[in-house]
């Protein structure tokens, strides 16, 4: 392993680190870019797929670049959200761990800035920042950019609206000299703007496994579903997978509050996660998740970002993806690190002809994922019913003569016999649910 991240030019004591995060040998990315950081003096930009490896690919040379003698800002890692912005600081802790006297700090927005402002009167040689973040420590003189040689853009195809308004202001803050490192999962022609009009005409770019979205192991299914059904046949899935850990994406904050709930009310171990959630409550449920007390998170596609789980078995595409970039984005949260994965999209009838076009312009090929019959559904239904039961916490407040009458109902029937009774209750009442229902029409 060592000798393999050696022949980068990685120093001993990063080895050191990497051989006790048992992280046994370089990507591609990092094989093409740890070197060109380490020995050239050129802009780069870095296209490799979600999961790759891309932030030991400018971390590994950033933290072997800096001059720890020195107690100024040298590099500038921007991040399109907290969270990401968070894996990266803990990343690059790690690798850093035994190099003497380096000194990292993290100044993502969602958090009070004042204990930020009193970190960075420390020494520090390299941030991780949100843009809106670092601009506001900027107007506020609290960072100091004057000798910083490197800023690196991460998932630079994330955050193309805000580095458009804001990137101005950051870079007349740094020297005339130097480099700027865009890494990116997806090259759009708003990024391709966006290196024209910062990084040096002489930029390199290196690409690594971009002929296909995630790594090998993902395997890209669809199934197809009236909207109707679309909760019950999540949920046979969901119950397919379960002890599993999974990502569910969303297209709104909304859609992501109903279905969290509905999951909730069928006692499904999960967690909501996106903007508008306070911070603390993201980072808690990111906590949960990442400890597992939580294995599944529903999601929009900013709030999952830096979700950096390796065990992340599934992701559901809940709807339809707007954008080829997101997509691969959604995928790559599982199948990481070498390990096997399940990206599925759940669509209606009108919107499979679409799925060729992903697969043309991603290089992938979808599976149809088989439906569920109407049998198993209602079987699946009938558990799900049974487990909330289950869980349910007996009510101390009902009266104890009410719960005495109640027991003397039933207290000639065995187990068994009263299981039977509930379960043909719940299906007549079922029955009568859907009887009851107006029906609706769909456009086929």
């Amino acid at each position: 392993m060592s000798k393999q991240f050696s022949a980068l030019g990685v120093s001993a004591p990063i080895l050191k680190a990497l051989g006790e995060l048992n992280i046994v040998e370089p990507t591609e990315i990092q094989q093409k870019t740890i070197p060109l950081l380490l020995s050239e003096s050129h802009d780069v930009v870095g296209l490799a797929k979600t999961g790759t490896g891309k932030t030991a690919a400018f971390g590994l040379p950033l933290l072997q670049l800096v001059n720890t003698e020195i107690a100024t800002v040298q590099a500038v890692i921007l991040v399109p959200t907290r969270e990401l912005g968070q894996q990266i600081f803990r990343n690059l802790e790690d690798f850093g761990k035994h190099i003497p006297n380096i000194s990292i700090a993290s100044t993502c927005g969602g958090i009070p800035i004042k204990p930020q402002i009193e970190r960075l009167t420390q020494p520090t040689q390299i941030v991780v920042a949100t843009p809106g973040r670092l601009i506001d420590l900027i107007q506020r003189k609290a960072i100091d950019l004057k000798q910083t040689e490197y800023l690196v853009l991460d998932e630079a195809d994330e955050m193309v609206s805000i580095l458009k308004e804001s990137l101005d202001e950051i870079v007349v803050e740094l020297p005339k000299k130097h480099r700027t490192l865009l890494f990116s999962a997806t090259l759009p022609g708003t990024i391709k703007q966006l290196i024209q009009n910062y990084l040096n005409k002489n930029v390199v770019q290196v690409s690594a496994n971009m002929e296909t979205v995630g790594n090998q192991g993902i395997d890209h299914e669809y199934i197809v579903v009236d909207p109707i059904e679309k909760l019950d046949v999540l949920m046979h899935f969901l119950n397919s997978k379960e002890g599993e850990r999974g990502i569910i994406f969303c297209k709104t904050k909304a859609a992501v509050n109903k279905l969290a709930k509905n999951l909730a009310i069928n006692r499904f171990s999960s967690g909501a996660l996106h903007g508008s959630l306070s911070q603390g409550i993201r980072d808690r449920i990111m906590e949960q998740f990442r400890e597992g007390h939580i294995n599944i998170l529903v999601a929009t596609d900013l709030a999952a970002r830096g979700i950096d789980v390796k065990e992340i078995s599934y992701v559901v595409n809940y709807h339809l993806p707007d954008t080829y970039e997101t997509y691969v984005h959604r995928s790559g949260r599982t199948a990481r690190a070498g390990a096997k994965g399940l990206s599925l999209t759940v669509l209606q009838e009108e919107e499979v002809i679409e799925i060729p076009e992903f697969e043309k312009e991603l290089g992938i090929k979808f599976i149809k994922f088989q439906k569920p019959s109407v049998i198993s559904l209602e079987e699946n239904n009938t558990l799900l019913w049974a487990k909330q039961i289950f869980k349910t916490k007996p009510n101390h407040d009902i009266s104890a003569d009410l719960k005495t009458k109640v027991k003397t109902v039933f207290h000639h029937l065995t187990k068994d016999e009263l299981i039977e009774k509930l379960m043909a209750n719940y299906v007549l009442q079922n029955k009568v649910e859907v009887a009851e229902k107006p029906v609706k029409k769909f456009k086929k």
